[in-house]
C-alpha cells in the first residue's frame, strides 16, 4: 500500500512508475533484441493440448513478416476487424497492425450478423480477419451475409490460412513512422443510447496500462502467465498480452476454457499468475476443491469485471494459498484504474477495488455538479491519465459526455474513497449489467425485444446472482397473452449473442412508473428478489 492521507477524494497520481513514451511495436523490438530467448507465447488448443511456442525473437520475426504484408495491402490508420476466439494468429496480427501503424477493431466471436456489420460498418473497416466456425457459431457464413452491400471491406481472410494472412505479392519491406499517441485499437462498448460505442484505444495508454497492471500483480521476467482472457477485450490483448510483453515473461495462450485442463497448465507449466473473472475462478476453485492438484506455484489470482465475494476470496486463499488482487476498471481507460497490492490486508481486498494505478489521477465527484467531494461521501467515480481513451470513434457527442475538459473520464460508476485513496463501489449511475465480467446495456437488449409483434413494452435489468455476478432479467408487458419463455429465448438468439439472451422472464400486467412515466427499475428488482413474481416457464 502507499501510505497517504488525503483531504479530500482526489487521488494524485502515483509516480512509481515511469510513464513509457513507446508503441507497443516498439516495445516488442526492444524485447526480442534484449530478451530474445525468453519463452514469449505457447499455444493451448482447444482440445487442451499444447501446441505451437515462440521466444520472443521469432515472436517479433513473425509479427514484423506479417506487418510487411499487412502494409503492402493496408494504409497506416485504416481499420481491420479481428473476429476470432484466443490464437497464436491473434497475438501476431495485434503486433502486426501495431508495427503497421494499423488500428485493429476487435469483435466478440459469438456476434451475430447484424451485431457484426454495425461493428464493420460504425469503425469503416476496411478488412475482416476471421475464423470459419467457433463453438457451434457459424462465422463464415455469417462474415459473408455481414459484409452485402458494405463497399469499404477490401479483404475478409480466414486466420488460418496463412498463405492469405502473410500475402505480401509485391514484396513490401517497409513500415511506416508510428507514434505512442497514435490509435491502436478500437474495442466496443454498451453505451447509453443502446448501441455499442467504440473505444478509441493508443499505443500509450494500452503498454502503460498493462506495465502498472503487471508490476502490481508482481510479475517478473520469470513469471508464466496463463491467459484465459477474451483476446477481443482490453483484458486478454492488453492486461495480459502486453503485461507479458513489458515484463518480458511467458504467456500461455488458451484457446477454449476448461477448468481442469487450466489447473493442469498451472501445475505442469509451473504458472505464478492468472487473471479472470469471478465465474472463471469460481470454475477453477470448484474443480480445485473437489480434485486437488499441487498448485503452490501459483503466487497470485487476480479477479475483475464484477462484483468479487469475500467469500470467493477467502476460498482462494485457502485452496491455492496465494495472494488475491482484485482490480477495477473499463475499456475506456485500456482498462485498469484502481487496483489492490499484494500487501493489502483481507479486509481492504473484501470490501474496496483497491487504490489507483501509477501515473493516474482519481476523483470522486458530485453527479449533480461535478465538484470533488469531501472524504466518504459517495458521487462518481473519475480518472485522468495516460490510459484515458482519445475519443469514442466516430461519436463526438458521447466522447464530450464522458470525457470532460479537463480529460476527466466519468466513469459512470459510484464509489466512496477514503483518506488512503481506496475505493469502495456503491453501485453506478448507469444501468450497466455486468454479466461473467462482460458488461451488457439494457437498452440494446430491450431495442431487440421490443421487435416482438407480441411485446408491449420491456425492461431489462439486472439481477445479483453469486456465480455471474449478475444476470439478465426481462420484465415484459404483453400485447394479449404471455408466450412461452423457450420462444422468447429463440427469438433472442437469433438477434443477439448468447450471453446478451436473458436467463430469467416475467411477465407483468403493470410497470412501476416514477411521475414522469419511466420505469422504476429498482422496484421490478426489489419485487422480484422478495418473491412478489414468478418466472415464465
Amino acid at each position: 500500500m502507499n501510505e497517504i492521507e488525503l483531504a479530500e477524494s482526489f487521488f494524485p497520481a502515483l509516480q512509481d512508475r515511469p510513464i513509457i513514451h513507446n508503441t507497443i511495436g516498439a516495445v516488442l523490438k526492444d524485447t526480442a533484441l534484449k530478451r530474445g530467448r525468453n519463452e514469449a507465447l505457447v499455444e493451448v488448443k482447444q482440445d487442451g493440448n499444447l501446441g505451437r511456442r515462440w521466444n520472443y525473437e521469432t515472436l517479433y520475426k513473425d509479427s514484423l513478416q506479417l506487418a510487411f504484408a499487412l502494409s503492402s495491402r493496408f494504409k497506416k490508420g485504416e481499420h481491420i476487424v479481428i473476429w476470432s476466439p484466443n490464437s497464436p494468429e491473434w497475438v501476431l496480427i495485434e503486433y502486426a497492425a501495431a508495427l503497421s501503424g494499423i488500428v485493429l477493431v476487435t469483435a466478440n466471436p459469438s456476434l451475430q450478423e447484424k451485431e457484426l456489420r454495425y461493428i464493420l460498418e460504425n469503425s469503416n473497416a476496411v478488412a475482416l480477419f476471421l475464423v470459419p466456425e467457433f463453438r457451434g457459431n457459424p462465422m463464415a457464413a455469417i462474415a459473408k451475409r455481414a459484409v452485402v452491400g458494405n463497399i469499404a471491406v477490401r479483404e475478409t481472410i480466414n486466420i488460418s490460412d496463412h498463405e492469405a494472412l502473410f500475402n505480401n505479392s509485391c514484396g513490401n519491406t517497409t513500415l511506416p513512422t508510428v507514434n505512442p499517441e497514435d490509435p491502436a485499437q478500437i474495442q466496443y462498448t454498451s453505451g447509453t443510447t443502446g448501441f455499442p460505442k467504440g473505444a478509441l484505444l493508443s499505443h500509450l495508454g494500452l503498454i502503460n496500462n498493462a506495465d502498472f497492471y503487471a508490476n502490481r500483480c508482481g510479475v517478473t521476467e520469470g513469471s508464466t502467465w496463463v491467459n484465459i482472457m477474451p483476446m477481443f477485450h482490453t483484458s486478454g490483448c492488453g492486461m495480459v498480452t502486453l503485461g507479458c510483453l513489458n515484463s518480458a515473461c511467458r504467456m500461455v495462450l488458451v484457446s477454449l476454457f476448461d477448468a481442469n485442463t487450466i489447473l493442469d497448465l498451472i501445475k505442469d507449466l509451473e504458472a505464478d499468475i492468472i487473471l479472470g473473472v469471478p465465474t472463471m475462478v469460481l470454475a477453477l476453485l470448484e474443480q480445485q476443491e473437489n480434485f486437488p492438484r499441487r498448485t503452490d506455484c501459483l503466487k497470485v489470482v487476480s479477479c475483475g469485471g464484477s462484483n468479487v465475494a469475500p467469500e470467493m476470496v477467502m476460498r482462494v486463499r485457502r485452496a491455492f494459498g496465494c495472494k488475491f488482487s482484485t482490480l477495477y476498471g473499463q475499456t475506456e481507460y485500456c482498462p485498469v484504474i484502481t487496483q489492490h497490492h499484494l500487501t493489502d490486508t483481507i479486509e481492504d481486498i473484501c470490501k474496496t477495488i483497491g487504490q489507483p494505478i501509477s501515473q493516474t489521477d482519481v476523483s470522486i465527484k458530485s453527479v449533480e455538479t461535478s465538484m470533488i467531494l469531501p472524504i466518504g461521501r459517495v458521487g462518481e467515480i473519475c480518472a485522468r491519465g495516460p490510459s484515458t481513451m482519445l475519443k469514442y470513434y466516430n461519436n463526438p457527442d458521447a466522447t464530450s459526455e464522458t470525457i470532460d475538459k479537463d480529460r476527466w473520464l466519468h466513469t459512470g460508476d459510484l464509489g466512496r474513497m477514503d483518506k488512503r485513496g481506496y475505493i469502495e463501489i456503491a453501485g453506478r449511475v448507469k444501468e450497466m449489467i455486468i454479466r461473467g465480467g462482460e458488461n451488457h446495456f439494457p437498452a440494446e437488449i430491450e431495442n431487440v425485444l421490443r421487435q416482438h409483434d407480441e411485446i408491449s413494452d420491456v425492461a431489462i435489468v439486472g439481477i445479483p446472482d453469486v456465480k455471474w455476478g449478475e444476470i439478465i432479467a426481462a420484465f415484459i408487458k404483453f400485447r394479449d397473452k404471455p408466450i412461452l419463455a423457450k420462444d422468447l429465448k429463440l427469438f433472442s438468439r437469433q438477434e443477439m449473442s448468447p450471453q446478451k439472451t436473458p436467463s430469467i422472464w416475467v411477465a407483468v400486467e403493470q410497470f412501476p412508473l416514477t411521475g414522469s412515466g419511466k420505469i422504476q427499475k429498482f422496484k421490478l428488482i426489489e419485487k422480484f428478489q422478495s418473491g412478489q413474481f414468478q418466472e415464465m416457464k
